[in-house]
């Protein structure tokens, strides 16, 4: 059950709040000013604060401010409920890192969705950020520093210049790169011989990795777009001295080998998938958080949809149209309910 912090001085309005969003199964807590809504947010840590902006003491942009500055409750989603409604205040509450903002009378669906919507699309974003991090830390323990002063001591500089290519997709791969200046790209050409670019690499990038095991072609190609200094070296030499020095440095690079391949692979699709299957992807995905049925329907905003599929909203509200018109959804205000979940699966 998702914890919901409601800040609001009104007592009327904060009890009938607190028992809607009872009735929706939310764990609520209460708080009746700023000041004690900052110490209850930072005791409780809940998944969700909902706030007034005038409120005695401390109102709700002060609040807000405070919890973004500390680090165990800056990323709670923040819902702003007011009466105002210049654009100026919900501009500066957005400045100041507010989720949504709803303005007083406020339809029950709309607060649910709004919180529905956010909750979901923190767990999403949160499970991005765990996976980036893990890369990190794996990144981290393989010694990178003192292998990047290996490649500068005994490699064999090269200088490119603007699109010469380093290497081909098939090419037999002899080398690894590091490079010292310049910009690299990689990339592979899809059926209809459209250009994919894989990755951009920036000065103290490696490049070229395949596998120490197995005599694995490069499985794309590298051209420079901005004149490069590269230090290379032989893999079988560098295999040799990562074996007779630390063994586990070259499992631990095997390893990264597969995980950054398969993250590429990953990154590709994402990037080059059509506004189509961005869209069908991410519905699905905020189906799963949700842990609904698609025929229950789910509340959420068009924002965090485009916000998370990574592609502009007006082209996400014409997919949308389009998957409502192919009997693949139906969209009642915020709410999308899926009448056709492997039709979204199968998009293209």
């Amino acid at each position: 059950m998702k914890t919901i912090l409601l800040i609001e001085d009104d007592t009327a309005l904060r009890e009938n709040t607190a028992e809607l969003l009872e009735l929706a199964n939310y764990h609520v807590i209460t708080a009746a000013n700023g000041i004690s809504g900052i110490t209850v947010a930072k005791e409780n840590l809940p998944d969700i604060i909902v706030c007034d902006i005038m409120m005695p003491e401390a109102d709700g942009y002060e609040v807000l401010e405070a919890l973004s500055q500390d680090q165990e409750t800056s990323h709670i989603p923040f819902i702003f409920l007011s009466a105002k409604t210049e654009h100026k205040e919900i501009r500066r509450g957005m400045n100041l890192g507010a989720d949504d903002y709803l303005t007083k009378p406020f339809e029950e669906e709309d607060l649910l969705s709004a919180i529905e919507s956010r909750i979901a699309k923190s767990i999403i974003l949160s499970s991005l950020v765990e996976e980036q991090t893990k890369q990190k830390d794996e990144d981290q323990i393989r010694s990178l520093h003192e292998l990047k002063n290996f490649f500068d001591d005994a490699g064999a500089l090269v200088t490119y210049k603007k699109g010469q290519v380093i290497y081909k997709e098939g090419d037999n791969s002899n080398h690894i790169y590091l490079i010292l200046s310049g910009i690299v790209k990689t990339h592979k050409m899809d059926e209809n011989g459209k250009e994919l670019i894989t990755a951009l690499f920036k000065p103290d990038d490696f490049l070229g990795f395949t596998s120490f095991i197995d005599n694995i072609p490069y499985q794309e190609s590298a051209t420079v777009i901005q004149e490069a200094k590269l230090a290379s070296v032989v893999k079988n030499d560098l295999k040799d001295i990562l074996e007779k020095s630390q063994k586990v440095s070259l499992e631990l690079m095997e390893l990264l080998t597969d995980n950054l391949s398969d993250i590429k692979s990953q990154l590709l699709q994402m990037a080059y998938s059509s506004v189509r299957k961005k869209t069908a992807q991410t519905i699905l995905q905020f189906v799963a958080v949700f842990d609904k049925k698609p025929e229950e329907g789910i509340r959420i905003s068009r924002n965090d949809l485009a916000s998370v599929a990574g592609i502009a909203t007006e082209s996400l509200i014409r997919t949308l149209s389009e998957f409502k018109k192919n009997g693949f959804i139906e969209i009642e205000g915020r709410n999308i309910k899926i009448l056709d979940i492997e039709g979204l699966r199968e998009v293209e």
